[in-house]
């Protein structure tokens, strides 16, 4: 295949907080165009793709120096923005009016780019109070029509760092847009690292995710939106500040209840650091603003490691909201962590019903994953 689209094994957010830089970010010696040609086939500055790309580099070498300062200039629709490889410490938001915008991360693999900041949902904020969990996004995207290609997105805020806040979610990246798509990304977090949400409770947005892997431990893919996530990687974090199980929940969906849709997960894998049984699948989130949610998600054709509690892969976030109550359902899944032990605990679809859980039927007339 080509060498944009080598998948390498996996870098943890731990290992890029612990490993130096270039280690870390596989930059040593790095791509040929790390040099003379840091924005390698995408063009530069002197020779732009279209009139409506811009070039970010970490040291000058682009139109911009950070990522949010090109987002900024790239009023209206339809911009790319090529991202040199580097660390971006600093957050990001493409507001509403943005549409249709695409980021391309320059190098060979997604840990070359990486977009990180450490805001928690308990963390001060300037002018008084907290952020909250949405404003501890690193990256918020707001806009209809978002890509991203190869790309690291991440919060490297610790629980041991500050023993004193206990709001402890820090979110990677939160994505409220209908038609967007992300190829060959990185989330890294703990708790709520991936955001998968909708603008407001009666839009209905649509997401994609391919190829891309997302670590964490509590609820860290959660949120409303209606999200296909494709060959993806979903790696469970240890934890040694709890002494038992469970130490968290892969997925936390909140569809709306007017929604048909939630998150529909396929031909994926479930790996962790974790000890057996030590994470549940999924819990649902009915969040105060929304009594009616009825948290939707199908995880198929997907490898569940011994991670996940194969007994009881599901828990309530609520006892008054039920995960039995709520739109959980399995088909054709392998692994350790997918035996039936417990039927009733594990919900699973018929062949008839498998076919309305399908990418197309999630997406419905947006096809992200085809080739233009």
């Amino acid at each position: 295949m080509p060498s944009h689209d080598r998948v390498l094994p996996p870098l943890s957010r731990r290992g890029f907080l612990t490993a130096g830089t270039a280690a870390a970010l596989a930059l040593a010696p790095g791509p040929a165009w790390a040099g003379p040609r840091p924005f390698g086939r995408y063009g530069s500055p002197t020779a732009r793709l279209t009139p409506k790309t811009l070039y970010v580099h970490p040291a000058g070498r682009g139109d911009f120096t950070s990522v949010q300062a090109a987002v900024t200039a790239a009023s209206g629709s339809g911009w790319t923005l090529v991202v040199a490889p580097g660390t971006y410490r600093e957050t990001v938001a493409v507001d509403a009016t943005r549409t249709d915008m695409t980021g391309i991360g320059a190098g060979d693999d997604p840990r070359a780019v990486v977009i990180v900041y450490d805001n928690a949902a308990g963390t001060p904020k300037p002018g008084g109070g907290t952020y909250g969990t949405t404003g501890s996004a690193t990256t918020l995207v707001q806009a209809d029509g978002f890509t991203a290609h190869r790309i690291t997105f991440a919060n490297d805020w610790l629980r041991a760092d500050h023993p004193g806040v206990s709001g402890t979610q820090a979110v990677a990246i939160k994505v409220q847009g209908d038609r967007s798509a992300f190829h060959h990304c990185r989330f890294l977090g703990h708790q709520d690292t991936l955001y998968a949400d909708s603008m407001a409770l009666g839009v209905f947005a649509r997401q994609y995710f391919a190829h891309c892997y997302a670590e964490g431990d509590v609820d860290f893919v959660f949120g409303r939106g209606t999200a296909v996530f494709e060959h993806c990687h979903f790696r469970t974090l240890t934890r040694t500040d709890l002494s038992s199980a469970p130490y968290g929940f892969v997925f936390a969906p909140s569809t709306a209840g007017a929604n048909p849709r939630g998150y529909l997960v396929t031909r994926s894998r479930v790996t962790g650091e974790a000890p057996d049984a030590y994470y549940k699948l999924a819990r649902p989130w009915v969040p105060s603003s929304d009594p009616t949610a009825r948290p939707s998600l199908t995880v198929r054709d997907t490898h569940l490691g011994p991670g996940i509690d194969a007994v009881a892969p599901y828990a309530n976030m609520s006892d008054s909201f039920p995960w039995q109550d709520q739109r959980f359902a399995e088909y054709r899944n392998t692994g350790p962590g997918a035996v039936v032990t417990v039927p009733e605990n594990r919900p699973r679809l018929t062949a008839t019903e498998a076919e309305s859980h399908t990418r197309g039927a999630y997406l419905g007339d947006w096809r992200p994953y085809e080739r233009p």
